[in-house]
């Protein structure tokens, strides 16, 4: 398993750099973090899909609080704290980042087509 040896967050950008024992590293920015949270909140309690989380370009990280040697607490600045970024899910997040991100660019572009449109039933 890959363990992070540094994070380095740019506040003017909003991006987080994580690095790895394995000399890799991978650049997030911060909407991609705080839409793809472990948290329950935003990944579901059950083993439906993720919540679709909107409106997010702007958040910030407010601090980063490393809990044990296995993750990252990130505090966001819309007051979202909830959910361990272990290494293990950065280490996914970095394998997986352009299919993660396309997949919820495309829920995004679903939602805004079907956002006025309202499901009417018939009964006959």
């Amino acid at each position: 398993m890959k363990h992070v040896t540094k994070v380095h967050y740019h506040s003017v950008s909003k991006n987080l750099d994580v690095f790895f024992d394995d000399h890799s590293e991978a650049t997030f920015s911060t909407e991609f973090l705080r839409v793809h949270s472990p948290s329950a909140e935003v990944q579901g309690h059950s083993s439906g899909p993720m919540k679709l989380v909107l409106n997010k370009h702007t958040v910030g990280i407010k601090s980063i609080t490393p809990v044990g040697h296995y993750a990252l607490r990130l505090e966001f600045d819309d007051g979202h704290n909830s959910g361990l970024f272990s290494w293990q899910y950065l280490a996914k997040l970095q394998a997986e980042h352009t299919k993660l991100w396309d997949t919820y660019l495309e829920r995004v572009k679903q939602h805004e087509n079907n956002k006025d449109s309202v499901p009417i039933k018939f009964v006959p």
